[in-house]
């Protein structure tokens, strides 16, 4: 695990303040661009989706389905992306969740979800918990049970886990690096 937590901190870029001043902006493109570090993940993540039971990945927009994709494909599981709201045709279920700045909404196709599935919320990055904790509260008003969250990594001084444990419900959060 060492090894992997190596390959995958030396292909991760700091940018300096983006998208704002004083923000350090994680930057996952030159991981993304190396084949033996995306796979590495890829494995790493969807051996978590095999562990945990799930049925179905969940992806987060945007990052979170460049990740979450690829290990469905690789688990053999469904996926599902849970998009900006106005972005799905048809029936929906949408989720309000509060930001730093104001509020936004995401959304899932309703009939992607239903009792028996269980899902794995996969996304690049938890930093606030916001858009994670609104995902599960839509898994759950779709019948489905919440097999838990993974990320390629946690940002650990923005508390993102204490904000989302609760509505994890002892469902386990794992980050494949912390920082």
């Amino acid at each position: 695990m060492t090894d992997l937590k190596e390959l995958l901190l030396s292909r991760i870029r700091d940018v300096a303040d983006y998208p704002e001043p004083g923000v350090v902006f994680k930057d996952i493109t030159p991981l993304l661009a190396d084949p033996a570090a995306f796979t590495a993940l890829t494995d790493a993540l969807a051996e978590i989706a095999v562990r945990t039971g799930a049925t179905k990945v969940i992806g987060l927009e945007a990052r979170g389905f460049i990740l979450g994709a690829p290990v469905a494909v690789r688990a053999g599981l469904g996926f599902i992306p849970v998009r900006k709201a106005g972005k799905l045709p048809g029936a929906t279920l949408r989720q309000t969740y509060d930001l730093e700045y104001g509020s936004a909404e995401i959304e899932v196709h309703a009939e992607d979800l239903s009792a028996g599935d269980r899902v794995l919320v996969v996304d690049d990055v938890l930093a606030t918990g916001g858009t994670a904790e609104a995902s599960l509260q839509l898994i759950r008003r779709g019948g489905a049970e919440v097999a838990g969250v993974a990320v390629l990594m946690e940002l650990g001084f923005l508390d993102g886990r204490a904000r989302l444990e609760p509505a994890l419900k002892g469902a386990p959060l794992e980050a494949v690096l912390t920082v």
